[in-house]
């Protein structure tokens, strides 16, 4: 079978299902992942014979898409900040709004430590060059560990530690961890239903924060393949683990430590006024789209 082919039965098979445009990009991915040939080979290939072992790849990937299964599992693979990270059905797949979260905390933390650096080193007349501030980082709920490996290789001096009640997740987190070289505490815990056991400089989640009610409204490609765990809130408060962390930071995040949270758009006001008492800052920031979607705070 002919690489040209593939493409039209690609087109003939999900039609009903997907546009024009996202068959062309679902293409142009597999052929990516099962023939390394990029969009730019791809042009001067459609009259390539395909090996029948590749060909029947094509085909279970077309079967697969047509149950409306996300390309990123059936790969079993995705990108995100421009890294390479493992997913399956046990963990959610990274969403651009997450990277967005992750830039913020980035550059947050790189201009509040390296002030706090330099006052150390003032402070304890250090003039080794080598001298670093170690500084502690947590995550909750990590699913696939994307933001504490992220952190990590931003910040190789933190220590970071990532929560998450999923065995299934942390599988699948400490699997991306190894692959990256990164060093992460992960831990099992309920954390709705646990205490906290340590002092953090910066806390960060994407915790579950799909009210029950908003159930109906969440396509059926998302909640019948990803993790309802990590999608919906466990009860029918929908900020249930905002609340907690509110709590939690009283204790467990240190003077001047920082919030990073991703949070339902519908809610922004509501979660923000759980922090404004809370916190010397705390700001509701919208996304690129113009949706309220992250909480800075700091204490």
């Amino acid at each position: 079978m002919k690489l040209s082919e593939i493409k039209i039965l690609f087109h003939e098979e999900l039609s009903e299902i997907y546009s024009k445009s996202e068959i062309e990009e679902l293409f142009s991915i597999f052929c990516e992942h099962f023939l390394n040939l990029n969009k730019i080979e791809l042009r001067h290939s459609f009259e390539n014979d395909l090996s029948e072992s590749d060909s029947n790849k094509f085909s279970e990937a077309i079967s697969e898409l047509k149950t409306e299964k996300p390309f990123q599992q059936i790969l079993g693979e995705t990108e995100f900040y421009g890294m390479k990270f493992f997913v399956n059905e046990h963990v959610l797949i990274p969403r651009p709004e997450t990277e967005e979260l992750l830039e913020l905390a980035i550059g947050k933390i790189q201009e509040h430590f390296v002030i706090l650096n330099e006052v150390k080193r003032n402070e304890e007349s250090l003039k080794d060059s080598s001298f670093k501030s170690t500084f502690k980082i947590l995550d909750i709920g990590t699913g696939s560990g994307i933001i504490p490996i992220v952190l990590k290789k931003h910040f190789p001096e933190a220590e970071v530690t990532a929560i998450d009640i999923s065995d299934e997740a942390l599988e699948v987190a400490k699997k991306n961890a190894e692959f990256h070289k990164t060093e992460i505490n992960f831990i099992n815990k309920d954390y709705l239903n646990e205490n906290l056991d340590n002092v953090y400089n910066v806390i960060i989640s994407n915790p579950p924060y799909i009210g029950i009610e908003e159930n109906p409204d969440i396509e059926e490609s998302v909640k019948g393949f990803e993790p309802n765990l990590a999608l919906f809130s466990p009860t029918a408060d929908a900020l249930i683990f905002y609340r907690k962390i509110a709590e939690d930071c009283k204790k467990h995040l240190s003077e001047n430590g920082l919030l990073f949270l991703e949070i339902n758009q519908k809610l922004g006001t509501e979660t923000l006024e759980l922090y404004q008492n809370r916190f010397s800052e705390a700001e509701l920031l919208k996304d690129i789209s113009g949706n309220d979607r992250m909480i800075f705070g700091k204490k």
